[in-house]
């Protein structure tokens, strides 16, 4: 896709990135809890839930993005 709404997409699809970045880091925190020799388990545990709240954060975030750029799309569609 080119056009004026290709920037929005790139960026959803890096926002999506982040995303997967900070769930893999909720993962190994996770981990860390549970499997891990950690000092402060409930520590871990609490900064997985947080990792895990910024990643579903992020996910709507390229959603409404991805939804804006779908939307002008179609837009466009009808106007040819």
């Amino acid at each position: 896709m080119s056009g004026p709404d290709e920037p929005v997409t790139e960026l959803a699809q890096r926002i999506r990135s982040l995303a997967e970045e900070l769930a893999d880091l909720a993962l190994h925190r996770l981990l860390d809890a549970t499997e891990r020799d950690v000092d402060d388990p409930k520590a871990a545990v609490a900064a997985e839930r947080r990792l895990t709240r910024a990643a579903r954060a992020l996910e709507k975030a390229a959603g409404e993005l991805e939804a804006l750029s779908a939307t002008a799309d179609g837009d466009r569609v009808r106007e040819a």
